[in-house]
C-alpha cells in the first residue's frame, strides 16, 4: 500500500498537468512508494486524454472522473476516499503550487512524535497573482482568521498534507477545502504551518473571480462558526492520534 497519496483536483488543466506530474515524481523520488490521483472535475478540454496517456508508463498514476463538475472540495473528497495512503497531500492543477514543496509539507507528519498533528497547511509567500486577487484574499483571510481563530493566514493555498483518517471524519460541504485548519482543530488535532512558494500560472485561466469567492465565503464562514460551536457543546470525541 502506498504510504503517501497525492490528490490533484483538475478542471480544464491539460496544459499544466504534464509539467506538474513530472515535478511530483521528481519531488517524491526520495520518499519511495507514492501514488498520484488526478480527479477530473468535468473537464471539457484534453485533461482526461493527457492523464490516460501518461498512465500507460506510470502505474502509480490514477484517474477519477466527475461527469459533472462538483467543485474543488468535491474533487478533493473523491480523491481522499479513493486514496490508499494514510497521508494525503493536495495541490492545485494549475501549476501555481510548486510540487517541489511537497517534502516540506510531509516532514511534520512523518517526524517522530507527530501523531497529534492532523494537518500541515501551506501558506504562500511571494504570490504570483493579480493585485485585486491578492487584496481580496488578504481581506477574506483576515476576516476568517478573526472569526475562527485557526492561526492560519492563508487558507486558500492548495498545498496541504493531512492524515486521511482525520479528513474523512470532518463534515463534508462545498468549499470545505478552505476551512481545513479550523475543522481539524475543531476535531482536536494540531495544525502545523509551513511557508511555500507560489508560481505563475503556466497555461489556462482561473475558474473563479473575486465576487464569487466573496459571496460564498461569507455564507461558508457562518456555517463553519456554527459547526465549531456545535462541536464544543457536544460530548468530547476520542483523542486524535491515540
Amino acid at each position: 500500500m502506498a504510504t503517501i497519496s497525492i490528490v490533484i483536483p483538475a478542471k480544464n488543466e491539460a496544459g499544466n498537468l504534464p509539467m506538474l506530474l513530472d515535478g511530483i515524481d521528481a519531488a517524491l523520488a526520495a520518499h519511495g512508494d507514492h501514488e498520484v490521483l488526478v480527479i477530473d472535475d468535468g473537464s471539457t478540454d484534453a485533461t482526461v486524454e493527457v492523464v490516460r496517456a501518461r498512465m500507460q508508463a506510470r502505474p502509480n498514476l490514477r484517474l477519477i472522473r466527475h461527469d459533472v463538475s462538483g467543485g474543488q472540495s468535491a474533487a478533493v473528497h473523491s480523491g481522499v476516499l479513493a486514496a490508499k495512503g494514510k497521508i494525503v497531500c493536495t495541490l492545485d492543477a494549475d501549476g501555481q503550487n510548486p510540487p517541489s514543496e511537497l517534502p516540506k509539507l510531509l516532514a511534520p507528519l512523518l517526524a517522530p512524535g507527530s501523531a497529534r498533528i492532523g494537518l500541515v497547511a501551506g501558506q504562500r509567500v511571494g504570490r504570483q497573482d493579480t493585485l485585486s486577487k491578492k487584496l481580496a484574499s488578504r481581506l477574506a483571510n483576515g476576516i476568517r482568521a478573526r472569526a475562527l481563530k485557526d492561526g492560519t493566514r492563508d487558507t486558500g493555498c492548495g498545498l496541504k498534507a493531512f492524515r486521511r483518517e482525520g479528513f474523512l471524519r470532518l463534515p463534508f460541504f462545498n468549499h470545505m477545502h478552505r476551512y481545513l485548519p479550523a475543522l481539524f482543530v475543531r476535531d482536536g488535532w494540531e495544525v502545523a504551518h509551513v511557508d511555500v512558494a507560489h508560481a505563475p500560472r503556466h497555461a489556462g485561466r482561473s475558474h473563479y473571480n473575486n465576487l464569487q469567492r466573496g459571496f460564498v465565503g461569507a455564507i461558508d464562514l457562518l456555517g463553519v462558526m456554527w459547526l465549531i460551536r456545535r462541536k464544543k457543546k457536544s460530548r468530547p470525541s476520542e483523542t486524535p492520534g491515540a
